[in-house]
């Protein structure tokens, strides 16, 4: 699921002549067929694309309820990893041997990689979603929160809608606009679709062909590196720097080596790439190095305990171990989060709003009032932080 957005391309695309977001619906869906033929589509299919475009309170209110990104890497990633996904993630390995071999040669992407997103995002394709995505997308284009990433995906429906890859009334998928079995957004489906069953079009929602490869495409498009790991679990020495964990340090992985850090099993998969140390709920917890591969995650999802989970499963479908957990220390609910984070703010630190969600903002300001309070500098808030602001 793609949660990120060109406010270029936005500005580029939208006509000064109708509001970006917000106004009554219909004047609103009115703009829209104005600028859709603007752009040199044909006034019929416009007309016919949004005969039946509605506003669907259902789609903001589940906007509006993303509580899930607020629970830790162990209680999020236990939730999302059953032995039943491991299980039907190899069984799926072994159905669709040939498509990932083409993935593999073709785009350089691992089958764990896209097993993992098909997994989560989708089960495996059980369960795509029902909101009419014509609908949650010009529904949330309509609402001000984040019109520049939606409105430029109606005019890629469009150009989908007349290459008839897309039906504006039957097309489903989730609240966000995403459609098919790893849920791409139409502008990702018009640059990275592929065709992987041979049968002319690109159906995200009833091939597994085209599915993954296209989104082997899409990584690939991302800045995936070909043949080179994005994960490992690793051991920690007792007397480790805490200040040199975290996505902003990077060091080549024998570097790492050379200050205690050792694979928890094997040897490191590339001692030359750079690679990060990162312990999602403190150093007490599951440690991880992390190489170049591991940021393109940021590209699909913008949440931390996302990715992490994502990645970890990947490894996990390909013969990694279960992750030791160790014992962290207790965190914050989200209502002691909200208090932090309004701490963190008086004291001058940006953490991007008070949300109760232990994002890069907040994980930058804890850090550095760890720092100065003499507490472990591991970006995992506690109430001994709290309780020292």
């Amino acid at each position: 699921m793609r949660v990120f957005a060109s406010l270029t391309a936005f500005f580029m695309l939208a006509t000064p002549l109708h509001a970006a977001c917000g106004g009554a619906f219909g004047t609103f869906v009115s703009g829209l067929k104005e600028e859709a033929i603007a752009r040199g589509h044909a006034a019929a299919t416009v007309n016919a694309f949004f005969a039946q475009a509605r506003l669907d309170e259902a789609v903001i209110r589940a906007d509006r309820a993303q509580g899930v990104f607020q629970r830790p890497f162990v209680d999020f990633s236990r939730r999302l990893i059953s032995q039943s996904r491991i299980d039907r993630g190899r069984q799926n390995a072994r159905t669709y041997a040939s498509t990932f071999e083409r993935i593999e040669q073709q785009f350089g992407v691992s089958r764990g990689v896209l097993l993992a997103f098909w997994a989560f995002e989708t089960d495996y394709g059980a369960f795509q979603g029902d909101f009419n995505t014509l609908n949650a997308l010009v529904t949330l284009s309509h609402d001000c929160r984040r019109p520049d990433l939606f409105r430029p995906q109606i005019f890629a429906a469009l150009k989908l809608y007349e290459a008839g890859d897309f039906d504006p009334v039957r097309t489903t998928g989730a609240w966000a606009g995403e459609i098919g079995m790893v849920q791409m957004l139409p502008q990702d489906i018009l640059e990275n679709g592929v065709d992987g069953d041979g049968d002319g079009h690109v159906y995200l929602k009833t091939s597994a062909q085209d599915a993954l490869m296209s989104g082997g495409k899409m990584l690939q498009h991302l800045g995936w590196r070909a043949g080179e790991p994005w994960l490992e679990e690793i051991s920690l020495p007792a007397d480790m720097d805490w200040s040199l964990t975290g996505l902003q340090t990077q060091k080549p992985a024998r570097d790492w080596a050379a200050l205690g850090v050792t694979p928890r099993s094997g040897q490191f998969a590339r001692p030359d790439l750079p690679a990060s140390v990162i312990i999602p709920q403190g150093h007490k917890g599951p440690a991880f190095l992390t190489y170049p591969n591991f940021r393109v995650y940021f590209e699909w999802n913008q949440s931390f305990t996302y990715v992490l989970t994502a990645a970890y499963f990947a490894t996990r479908l390909e013969g990694a171990p279960v992750y030791d957990a160790g014992t962290p220390e207790p965190g914050l609910d989200p209502d002691q989060m909200k208090a932090l984070q309004r701490k963190l703010q008086e004291r001058g630190h940006d953490v991007g709003g008070i949300d109760g969600i232990l994002g890069a903002g907040t994980r930058a300001a804890v850090r550095l009032e760890q720092a100065r309070l003499g507490l472990p500098v591991d970006a995992w808030p506690t109430r001994a932080l709290l309780n020292g602001l």
